[in-house]
């Protein structure tokens, strides 16, 4: 796929009512009114970052394989693995402190951090350990702005206008990765790392900016701290004892957040199922399409034209959605303070997120068999529009079902188990196309996303039920 009470800065509606409606009533899905104005100004906001971050990381992706593939992989693991370790430790501080308060340390961190990296690489040139560093900071931030970042939906729309406002970020976002690459090899191109870490640095100083402006809901009754996290009012000893049960407290709060998602059918199946579309979908198109393409003859051109069609194929879903998501049961009427996380009738978000599954599935099995590289592009549009329906039906899923209390961290376990599921099969795979051929572990993904689709459609968890939000 990679959410009390404030008034939104162009005047929309009311505290603890964003988008303007009635809580009695919720949202009138026949007029489908537009979203917040908080929520479009954050996302424009947001993209902004994204491109900023994808053509840094497309930088630091082209210095590292100046020093050999082997230093290349160190760098991108490097982010993953530090983003992975502490994910669920920003998930908890996140509910703890807000989340916007979280964004706002994380833009000012990676500002201070692209403009020193600019200058360092300008003076120093970039040695290998200046780009692990450079990875590192990147990872960590990532861990606790990811799931912060992750539940703004939530806190900024209501709970019918979560699948437009969703897909309408998946779309942008889709956007920003597919122009990410080429604006970085454009600055690199022009100046090197040092240009394109400045170009971050102002994408996140106009971030910084927005976020100055936009006020959620949670920012005022933020998640109550722990004990052992309270303001001090003993003597220097006491602060100091205070002071160092934050972290346990924190990584209690952590395990609380897991648990709580663990014991709920909803979530547990919709996490346990995102694990698995992860673990075999995303490594085909950064891996096993380039390994097909080279096995095949076929050049790094036709691999572009496979990934460029993916891409197209998430788009096109993600802006379908967003145009009409609104019109979703999921959008149905609610009593004050409570709202639907899934239809009362029909079909329901998790049989659809089913069906996309069966698409990808089909969509990689052409990939895998496919004679030439036109028809390898039209698998990979076929696994893009997969791949787009299930993620932007299982997302606003997730995050109505999430607990008010647990927003952020339950977005910390989405990107925990996706990474988690990415680095083991990658390898794995990567072993298996070592041995067998590119074909083999290719049809193997379409096998596992068959078989994940099929789960998806049979699981009671993931039926309406019409559940209200805790």
């Amino acid at each position: 796929m990679t959410i009390t009470g404030a008034t939104a800065p162009d005047g929309a509606g009311s505290p603890g009512s964003p988008s303007g409606s009635d809580d009695r009533g919720g949202s009138d899905d026949t007029s489908r009114p537009g979203l917040p104005g908080s929520y479009l100004l954050w996302l424009a906001g947001a993209q902004v970052g994204a491109l900023g971050d994808a053509a840094l990381y497309f930088a630091l992706g082209w210095a590292a394989a100046a020093h050999g593939g082997g230093a290349a992989g160190l760098v991108l693991t490097a982010i993953t693995v530090s983003r992975t370790v502490l994910v669920l430790l920003g998930g908890a501080v996140a509910d703890r402190w807000g989340a916007r308060r979280v964004m706002l340390t994380g833009d000012a961190v990676m500002l201070a951090a692209t403009l020193t990296l600019a200058v360092a690489a300008g003076g120093r040139g970039t040695p290998l350990r200046l780009l692990v560093v450079a990875a590192v900071v990147v990872g960590v931030v990532d861990a606790f702005y990811l799931p912060a970042s992750g539940s703004m939906p939530r806190r900024l729309v209501e709970p019918g206008q979560l699948p437009r406002a969703l897909a309408l970020r998946q779309a942008a976002g889709q956007v920003a990765a597919l122009l990410g690459a080429p604006i970085g090899g454009a600055l690199v191109a022009v100046g090197g790392l040092p240009v394109a870490a400045l170009a971050d640095a102002v994408s996140f100083a106009v971030l910084l900016l927005v976020l100055l402006r936009v006020r959620v809901r949670g920012d005022a009754e933020v998640a109550p701290a722990a004990p052992e996290a309270a303001p001090a009012k003993g003597g220097a000893g006491e602060r100091v004892a205070e002071a160092a049960g934050v972290v346990p407290g924190l990584l209690r709060e952590a395990a609380a957040g897991v648990r709580s998602a663990e014991g709920d059918r909803l979530l547990r199946a919709a996490l346990l199922l995102t694990g698995a579309a992860a673990g075999v979908l995303l490594p085909v198109g950064s891996l096993l399409v380039p390994l097909l393409a080279r096995e095949r003859g076929w050049g790094a051109g036709a691999a572009g034209l496979v990934a460029g069609g993916q891409g197209a194929g998430v788009l096109a879903v993600a802006v379908l959605l967003s145009l009409r998501g609104g019109r979703g049961r999921g959008g149905s009427r609610r009593r004050p303070g409570r709202a639907v996380s899934g239809a009362r009738s029909g079909v329901g978000p998790g049989a659809v997120a089913g069906v996309g599954l069966g698409a990808a599935a089909l969509g990689v099995a052409v990939l895998a068999w496919a004679p030439d590289p036109g028809v390898a592009a039209l698998g990979g549009v076929v696994t893009g529009v997969g791949s787009g329906l299930f993620a932007g039906r299982l997302g606003p899923l997730v995050l109505a079902a999430a607990p008010v209390g647990h927003l952020s961290r339950v977005q910390a376990l989405l990107t925990l188990v996706q990474s988690a599921a990415l680095v083991v099969s990658t390898g794995l795979l990567g072993l298996l196309a070592d041995a067998a051929g590119a074909r083999v572990p290719t049809v193997l993904c379409a096998s596992a996303t068959a078989a994940a689709g099929l789960a998806a459609l049979g699981s009671r968890a993931l039926r309406p039920s019409g559940r209200p939000e805790r």
